[in-house]
């Protein structure tokens, strides 16, 4: 039987037959060329694809699984991606479904990269990217909108999450520790008031049912899924062998303080230490790739983030700009494989940037799955996603200030710029507009006013 048509007006009632390893493979594929919008836009494209239209999973597995990948440190998009397809196919699937969400994006990034540094001082590049800046700003606080919108859905959820803004923008708290607070106040109102802390959040609606999913909410988890220690310490184990073989090898190369050396280990703390997707991981990656190292400047960086929002992929692919041009940059490699030194580091962090994320999903999984309906677990997941909303409202904040203050807020405001954010938080908010219109529209104004300034 094939698929329910989106557009029908009742659920299907036979569940779909059996995905293949080609098919998956096919999906994920296309997935990885065409998951624009970050974050909130690709789980969008899942929900549409997985849960509406072909059924591989239910909504309420699939929002279940995305508040585990919420809590996680990393892309959570590219988490579900690999949740999803390790349900669907055992560890192969998962990797599968994780790495081409990625590489497809990576290989864009290095050659949008090389081009930028080549070309950049162009007066029409410079132009574009006048223009682009403004849309991203107004894109993050699009996020921001409608993750909170369908997230927010009681006053103990919207407490959390002003109270999270409060704690980074003005307490300047670490978030890990935001994230450890909203898990407290989630598992205590769980238990004082389950109503409002019930799982449904995220970046998907309150729960609703399109027909049989291939697995549904009472489908028995497989085999593969379920707990086992011994295969806990084996995904552990590995995890462990693939980030320690490839840093030996880099420290020996090019020697402990080596620029690649320091893009794996800067980045690796990065994937660790960071939590609630890239909005939240990007302030910590500008304070050091910019503060810290300098391999970048500021500019660029916000120039980097409009690549990454204007490519497929995660919106944490901009940690590959990043290397490219660190690489590029300190000729690590020497200075007659210029690009080749970009393209070496873009892939090392890229590298120790998502293989965190592949052993969470590997590893935890089966923990995951022993926890359907369980408030004791999803309590937790609902205050930790709502804590999420503040912190993405601060960045929006962050970019705001970068980019109608680009000099500080001593010097004047930059009222081409406030003009092009004005009309794409419009296009987003108010008329729905998809996110890549928006940027390229914006791109062409900014070249436009450019050329009258």
């Amino acid at each position: 039987m094939k698929p329910a048509s989106p557009d029908s007006s009742s659920p299907a009632t036979i569940a779909p037959p059996a995905v293949t390893l080609g098919q998956a493979f096919r999906f994920w594929l296309k997935l990885g060329c065409i998951s624009f919008g970050g974050p909130a836009g690709q789980i969008a494209i899942m929900h549409s694809e997985l849960v509406e239209r072909r059924r591989w999973i239910s909504e309420k597995r699939f929002l279940h699984a995305l508040n585990y990948c919420m809590v996680l440190p990393g892309p959570e998009a590219q988490q579900l991606a690999t949740y999803i397809g390790w349900l669907l196919h055992r560890t192969r699937g998962g990797i599968i479904a994780g790495a081409l969400f990625v590489l497809p994006s990576l290989l864009l990034l290095i050659m949008l990269s090389w081009l930028y540094i080549a070309f950049g001082n162009v007066p029409l590049v410079a132009g574009l990217f006048y223009g682009i800046k403004p849309a991203v700003a107004a894109i993050v606080l699009q996020a921001a909108h409608r993750i909170g919108g369908r997230t927010l859905k009681s006053r103990a959820l919207w407490a959390i999450a002003a109270a999270s803004f409060i704690a980074i923008f003005a307490l300047n708290l670490p978030f890990p520790v935001i994230v450890a607070l909203a898990a407290v106040c989630g598992y205590v109102g769980a238990r004082v008031a389950p109503a409002s802390f019930r799982s449904g959040g995220g970046h998907g609606a309150a729960a609703q049912h399109y027909g049989p999913a291939l697995i549904d909410d009472d489908t028995p988890t497989p085999p593969h899924a379920r707990f086992a220690w011994p295969r806990l310490l084996r995904v552990a184990g590995a995890g462990a062998a693939l980030w320690l073989a490839p840093m030996a090898l880099l420290a020996r190369t090019a020697g402990w303080s080596g620029e690649l050396t320091q893009l794996g280990w800067f980045f690796s703390k990065a994937a660790l230490l960071t939590f609630g997707g890239a909005y939240a991981v990007l302030p910590y990656v500008y304070q050091g790739a910019v503060g810290h190292y300098g391999w970048l400047s500021a500019a660029q960086m916000m120039d980097g983030l409009a690549l990454g929002e204007s490519t497929p992929g995660p919106l944490i692919m901009v940690v590959s700009f990043v290397g490219f041009i660190a690489g590029y940059g300190k000729a690590v490699l020497g200075p007659e494989l210029l690009f080749v030194s970009g393209a070496v580091a873009a892939c090392v962090v890229t590298w120790f940037t998502f293989l965190p994320s592949f052993i969470f999903i590997l590893a935890g999984g089966p923990l995951v799955e022993a926890t359907h309906g369980d408030l004791k677990f999803t309590g937790p997941l609902t205050a930790i996603t709502a804590a999420v909303v503040g912190v993405i409202v601060n960045l929006a904040l962050f970019f705001g200030y970068h980019v109608l203050w680009p000099h500080g807020f001593a010097a004047a405001f930059d009222w081409m710029a406030g003009l092009i954010f004005a009309a794409a938080a419009l296009a987003l908010l108010r008329f729905k507009r998809p996110v890549l219109p928006v940027i390229m529209a914006c791109a062409v104004a900014g070249l436009l006013l450019r050329g009258l300034s």
